[in-house]
């Protein structure tokens, strides 16, 4: 059996990461996904809780069971240790035990190699469109951004009033 490690601040989850995890899935048996930083919230950066970003990976993996069956999912939120040659450890020690990474940043992919685990870079989806930056620059100008984030996704974020606190935490300091 072979189990995966994906991590992400999912600041929203988006069809980008929801690409990458099809693909991972289709590779391994399961998969770990870290919620990273999950500390922060309720920043222009970071606007999104833990638990709201558990929910929406949780929610958007529901779309993914008609392609890849009942895989086992386990969703983890990390919170940062601001020490990289802790990190790797920090992140082994609160996670099931995982035997590949999947990532594109190269800090991860360094720590990872270092500490001897096996790292796979994963393909890139539309990244001009399917990254946070954009998607939370959309929401706060008021720009369509609901195509660009699963649908259980968008379910979420309204649920929530996603939006509303993104656009309030913009101008509390303005």
């Amino acid at each position: 059996m072979t189990r995966g490690f994906f991590i992400g601040r999912f600041q929203p989850y988006h069809l980008g990461h929801h690409e990458v995890l099809r693909e991972i899935l289709r590779e391994v048996d399961e998969v770990v996904i870290g919620i990273g930083s999950a500390q922060e919230s309720h920043t222009v950066e970071n606007p999104f809780t833990a638990g709201e970003r558990v929910m929406m990976v949780d929610k958007a993996l529901e779309e993914l069971k008609k392609d890849i069956g009942e895989k086992k999912v386990y969703i983890i939120p990390l919170e940062d240790v601001y020490r990289n040659s802790l990190w790797v450890s920090h992140v082994v020690s609160l996670c099931p035990y995982f035997d590949v990474v999947y990532s594109n940043n190269p800090l991860v992919i360094r720590l990872f190699k270092e500490a001897g685990f096996r790292v796979k870079r994963t393909k890139m989806f539309n990244r001009m469109s399917y990254q946070g930056t954009e998607i939370r620059r959309r929401m706060i100008c008021g720009e369509s951004w609901e195509d660009l984030v699963p649908k259980p996704v968008v379910e979420v974020i309204k649920e929530i009033e996603g939006v509303k606190r993104l656009r309030e935490i913009v101008n509390s300091d303005v």
